[in-house]
């Protein structure tokens, strides 16, 4: 099949992607998440989907939100880690959970609360953030955005 890059064939839809991310964004905002929680949510979408545009992306955007070399290194295996605080981990297991809906044989909980945890407007920020995320590494793998190093 011939590599499309559809954001150029269809500039409308990509440009409305464009503006639901920022109203995904405006919305973690207004919750209160930081911008390194938001980034960790988007690289852990991006490390399940295999995205290699968007983990370059998101890693490079973490390090300049402050997040460590050793967090991104075990951020794959997070919840075997003591690096992350109990916010980070439910917004990575909402990542998780949006991530893999339609695949309930490795759905985990993995015993990471949500509730309690974060705030009713975090749940729906984070979960919106997932959304967008995972649509933006379905736009970049399917249209084979380049990954140079």
């Amino acid at each position: 099949m011939t590599h499309v890059n559809i954001g150029k064939v269809y500039a409308a839809p990509y440009q409305a992607m464009l503006e639901f991310a920022g109203k995904a964004a405006e919305a973690g905002a207004d919750a209160g998440l930081s911008p390194l929680l938001v980034e960790l949510v988007k690289v852990r979408a991006s490390q399940l989907n295999g995205c290699a545009f968007c983990l370059r992306m998101h890693c490079a955007d973490a390090v300049k939100a402050g997040e460590t070399a050793d967090r991104l290194a075990v951020l794959a295996g997070w919840w075997e880690s003591q690096y992350f605080s109990p916010e980070e981990q439910a917004a990575l297991q909402i990542a998780e959970n949006v991530t893999l809906i339609g695949d309930h044989g490795r759905l985990q909980t993995r015993g990471v609360e949500i509730d309690g945890v974060l705030t009713e407007k975090q749940i729906a920020a984070v979960t919106w953030l997932a959304v967008v995320i995972n649509s933006w590494n379905r736009i970049a793998i399917s249209s084979h955005y380049p990954v140079h190093g």
